[in-house]
């Protein structure tokens, strides 16, 4: 234990090494002794110095010296694959983000059906769909359904506030563009730059203030006729009435 406590100090500084704690046998003359540390930086670690004795030898010789977090230790969070971190939003410019082989999202362009669908349908309509396009990978069924359930659940679905109080949905707007293939029947790109979701997917059952059939509501504020008051009368009075003519309803 003192050769043990020695070395934690060399590590660090005497009055770093605090109280022994309960010592660990790893194997036949493999110990491992544990101090607290008292470092300031290192609140809740400690000093572990795993000593060893070679068969047939007198000598007591250090295996290890380590920091090893103890109980309340500020410590890194578990470490995570980079592709379980990544977020939408996170590839910038210059970055890259690679494809992995035999990602489900996609298939190969010209991809052969099942033979059953053959069957059915007489011919490779993945190949038809896609002639031409110049493109070795497509999007794969599982691709289309990921893509399809995220823009539905998202910000440009039916379930939000602003498509909830929209006056007609984007079914019936003129400034929609439908997609292509498959994704059609669900969704368009809303090309209003005015519209909140200009340039980007919407279901066709969202909706917003924009919708290309919405008017200006009509004036309310109607001229208002003259008010002729014929039932009171005005009382004037002149101080020189010699020269006013009396005039009858027969003149």
């Amino acid at each position: 234990m003192d050769l043990a406590r020695s070395v934690a100090a060399e590590i660090g500084r005497p009055e770093w090494v605090g109280e022994s704690l309960t010592p660990q046998v790893e194997d036949t003359r493999l110990v491992t002794h544990y101090f607290e540390c008292l470092d300031p930086a290192y609140p809740g670690w400690n000093y572990a110095v795993t000593v060893v004795r070679a068969a047939r030898a007198k000598r007591v010789t250090v295996n290890e010296v380590v920091l090893l977090p103890g109980k309340g230790a500020l410590t890194a969070p578990e470490w995570v694959p980079w592709k379980e971190r990544l977020r939408p939003g996170d590839v910038g410019a210059g970055d890259l983000l690679p494809t992995e082989e035999g990602d489900a999202r996609l298939i190969p362009g010209y991809a052969q059906v099942p033979e059953t669908d053959l069957e059915a349908e007489g011919v490779d309509q993945q190949m038809i769909w896609e002639l031409g396009l110049g493109r070795r990978q497509v999007l794969s069924e599982f691709g289309r359904e990921q893509a399809a359930q995220r823009w539905y659940e998202g910000e440009s679905g039916p379930r939000t506030p602003i498509s909830n109080q929209a006056p007609a949905r984007c079914a019936t707007c003129g400034f929609l563009t439908p997609l292509a293939g498959e994704l059609r029947k669900m969704f368009g790109v809303c090309t209003n730059e005015f519209a909140p979701d200009d340039g980007r997917v919407v279901s066709l059952d969202h909706g917003c203030g924009a919708h290309s059939e919405v008017r200006a509501p009509e004036s309310q504020n109607e001229p208002v006729a003259p008010v002729i008051d014929e039932m009171g009368y005005d009382h004037i009075v002149f101080d020189d009435t010699t020269e006013l003519e009396l005039v009858t309803a027969d003149s």
